[in-house]
C-alpha cells in the first residue's frame, strides 16, 4: 500500500508538473507580445505628447493658420490707411505747388479734381504704403525697435512739420534756389531729427529722397509735367530735401500703425 500511495503521488505531481511547464510555455510567447505591444504605444508620439502641457498637432496647426490670418488682416489694414494717407497729402501738396507756379501740368489737366492728374495720388499713395510698411520691417531686421517718440500727438507734429516744410518750398522768396535748398534741407534734417533719430530713418530717407528724385527727372523730361525755373536737371534742387522729408513722415506713420501687431506667441 505504501508504493502504491507513492506511486499515486508521483504520477499527479509529474502531471501537474507537464501541465504547468505546457501553461508556461503557452504564456510565455503572449506575454513577451504584450510587452512589445505596451513599449511601442508608450514610446509612441501620439500618447508621448499627452501632458498638461502638450498640444495636438491639430491644434497647434490651427493656431498657426489664425495667427497668419490675423497678421495677414492687419497688414492688409495698414496698407489701406497709408495709401488713402499718402493720397490725400499728394493732392493737397501739389494743388499748393500748382497754385504758386512751381509745377506745370496740361492745360487739360487744371480742370480736373484738386488740379491734379489722375495718376499722381495713386502713385503717392501707393508709395507711402510701401515705405509706410517699409520702416517697421527694416526696423525688425537691424533688431532695433524705434521706440523715439511712439505716440500719435508725435506723428501729428511730424506731419505739421512736413506740410510747413512744403509749404515753405512754395512761398519763401530767396535769391536764388540754392539758398531755400539749404534751408530746405537744415529743416528736414531738423525733422528727423526731432521725430526720428534713427539709422534705418536716415538711410531709408537718403534712399527714398534719391530714387523719387530720379522718378521725377525721367517724368519730367518725357514731358509728364514740368517745372517753372529749373535748376537741377530739369527739376528743383530742393525737391530731395522734399521726399525725404516726406520719407521719413511716413515712415513714423507706419511705424505707428505697426504697434498694433500682436506678437508672436513663444513656446518654452
Amino acid at each position: 500500500m505504501p508504493r502504491l500511495e507513492n506511486c499515486t503521488w508521483s504520477c499527479s505531481c509529474t502531471a501537474r508538473g507537464r501541465h504547468k511547464t505546457q501553461l508556461e510555455s503557452t504564456t510565455a510567447p503572449l506575454a513577451a507580445k504584450v510587452d512589445e505591444m505596451l513599449s511601442s504605444s508608450v514610446s509612441s508620439p501620439s500618447l508621448m505628447s499627452v501632458g498638461p502641457g502638450a498640444r495636438s498637432p491639430s491644434t497647434s496647426s490651427a493656431s498657426s493658420t489664425s495667427s497668419t490670418l490675423n497678421l495677414s488682416q492687419h497688414l492688409v489694414q495698414r496698407s489701406v490707411v497709408l495709401f488713402v494717407v499718402g493720397a490725400f497729402m499728394a493732392l493737397v501738396l501739389n494743388l499748393l505747388q500748382i497754385q504758386r507756379n512751381v509745377t506745370l501740368f496740361p492745360d487739360e489737366v487744371i480742370s480736373t479734381l484738386f488740379s491734379s492728374a489722375w495718376w499722381v495720388p495713386v502713385c503717392c499713395g501707393t508709395a507711402a504704403a510701401v515705405v509706410g510698411l517699409l520702416y517697421p520691417c527694416i526696423d525688425s531686421h537691424l533688431g532695433e525697435p524705434h521706440k523715439f517718440k511712439r505716440e500719435w500727438a508725435s506723428v501729428m507734429r511730424c506731419i505739421a512739420v512736413f506740410v510747413g516744410i512744403n509749404h515753405a518750398s512754395a512761398k519763401l522768396d530767396f535769391a536764388n534756389n540754392v539758398q531755400l535748398s539749404l534751408t530746405l534741407a537744415a529743416l528736414s534734417l531738423g525733422l528727423w531729427w526731432t521725430f526720428d533719430r534713427s539709422r534705418s530713418g536716415l538711410g531709408l530717407g537718403i534712399t527714398i529722397a534719391f530714387v523719387a528724385t530720379l522718378i521725377t527727372q525721367f517724368l519730367v523730361y518725357n514731358g509728364v509735367y514740368q517745372y517753372t525755373s529749373p535748376d537741377f536737371l530739369y527739376i528743383r534742387s530742393w525737391l530731395p530735401c522734399i521726399f525725404f522729408s516726406g520719407g521719413v513722415t511716413v515712415g513714423n506713420i507706419g511705424r505707428q500703425l505697426a504697434m498694433g501687431i500682436p506678437e508672436k506667441p513663444h513656446n518654452d
